[in-house]
Formats: structure tokens, sequence, C-alpha cells
């Protein structure tokens, strides 16, 4: 699997041509970013030269579609989507990923009917480029109860809305602090087959009780409580061979270096890694 970063808890990291520089400074493989915006400023040779050189590629993107609210936003966004997974198939990014609140203030079967027939048309745009959706449960107890309706919060619910969506090219972002703060064990993962995991974020928790773990209050991994070996092991299991990228949420921006959490990050993967028997 390859080690990756999304910009979460690297503070000010500036462009993403200083984070993709950086990244590979630092010994990472793979970095969670905009091709369409690298492709904007400095041409598909210019962005590929850049990846190459930095000896990274890009591990995933996000959804850039707001399919959560009205019909007018969600087709506004389209155009949007379909140039973006064009410049992903040119920089080589197979993962497009978003998230699933675990509370709505729409009822919850209506958005569900929603989320389906959008969600469908985005994985078959993304299909015919080549790339992958990802959905990733959100776990955290506070966020399920912030709006009116309970929604989709276990990896269970995510498997069975990607089963609805019917596309061959939709499976699971997973994110271990999700993973954590739904009680599953290592097993639950380690049962999945390859194709049904997209991308793979990586964080760690306080040490409070996980009903009140907040989703914006992670620490860099190898620093808290979750057991990430067996986290990396389970994933390593499935066949899973994609990028594992840090995501660190964090209430306020970091006011360290970019270089300091980045060495810090650095050896937090390192250390889990190595103690999962993967390094």
């Amino acid at each position: 699997m390859k080690i990756g970063l999304t910009r979460a808890g690297l503070g000010n990291i500036g462009t993403d041509e200083r984070f993709i520089e950086l990244a590979g400074a630092y010994g990472f493989e793979a970095v969670d970013v905009d091709p369409l915006g690298l492709i904007e400023r400095g041409g598909a040779d210019g962005a590929r030269a850049l990846l190459e050189k930095s000896g990274v590629s890009i591990g995933a993107m996000g959804l850039p579609v707001e399919w959560r609210t009205t019909d007018e936003a969600f087709r506004a966004g389209l155009a949007k989507l379909q140039a973006a997974a064009e410049a992903g198939a040119q920089l080589g990014c197979t993962a497009c990923c978003t998230y699933i609140l675990p509370s709505t203030d729409l009822p919850a079967a209506h958005f569900m009917a929603q989320a389906i027939r959008r969600l469908r048309l985005c994985a078959q745009l993304l299909g015919a480029y080549g790339i992958r959706l990802g959905l990733e449960y959100v776990g955290p107890h506070h966020l399920r109860t912030r709006w009116a309706n309970p929604y989709i919060w276990t990896q269970e619910e995510t498997l069975e809305l990607i089963e609805a969506i019917g596309e061959p090219n939709v499976g699971l972002l997973l994110d271990s602090y999700h993973w954590y703060t739904t009680g599953l064990a290592a097993d639950d993962i380690a049962a999945l087959q390859p194709h049904q995991i997209v991308h793979v974020h990586l964080n760690d928790a306080r040490d409070v009780p996980v009903s009140e773990a907040l989703d914006n209050d992670r620490v860099y991994p190898g620093e808290g409580v979750i057991d990430l070996p067996a986290f990396l092991r389970a994933v390593h299991a499935t066949g899973y061979r994609g990028a594992v990228s840090q995501e660190v949420l964090t209430p306020s921006a970091p006011t360290d270096p970019a270089e300091a959490l980045l060495q810090r990050t650095k050896a937090g993967f390192d250390r889990v890694f190595a103690a999962a028997g993967l390094r």
C-alpha cells in the first residue's frame, strides 16, 4: 500500500504544487489533490512532470458536486465533475471520494432515494474515465444527532447503499476514525473484497470514551488509542494496494511549519506500518 497525504493536519502548506513537492521530499507516495486545478495552472504535461519529479501519484480527488441539496445545485456541478474526471484521467487518478453524514434534516427515505439517483449518475460519469467513486461513512456519535433524522453511519449500511446504486465502480472510502467510532473489529474490514475499497484515510483518536470522540478533534497516526496496526493489517488482507492517506481534522489549523508536521506524520506512519508488519 502507498503512504499518502491529504492537506488535513499539515497546516499552511501552501499551493498544491508545493504540497506535492514536500510530500515527495518527505517520502510519501501519494497525495489527495485536485487534478483539474493542477492542469488549469500548469497544463497536463507540467502537472505530470511535477508528479513524476516528486515521485508521487494522486491518491484520490474530491467529488466536486453538491449532491446533498437541491436538484439545481446538483445539475450545476455536473459539468465541473466531467472536467474533473477528464483531468483526473489525464493524471492517472483512479479514485474520487465523498462523505455521507450520519443524520439529515430531510426525511431520511427521501434523502436516500435522492442520494441513490445522484450518486449513480456521478459514478456513471466517473466510470467513463476509469475512475472509481468512494463513499465514506461518518461514525462519531455527536454527528448522529446533529440534524433531525438519523441516516447512514455504518459500514454495513454504506455497503447496502452501494449495492442499491448498482454501479461496479462504487466502493468504500475507509477511515480509521470512523471504523473506531462505529465499534468495528479488524475482521469486519478483512472480510471485504479488494474491489469494495476505493481509498483509505488514516488518523488516530484521543483517549476519551468513544461516544465523546469528536469528528474534528483527531490526532496524528500513532499518537492516539486506535489500534492502527490491526486496521492496516486488515486493509492489507483484503488485497487493497492503493493509497492510505493521512487525514487529521482539528478544531483549528496547526501553526507549526509544514515541514515539522510532515516529519511528525512520516514518523507516525513509519511506527504504525512497522507495527503492522507492512514496512
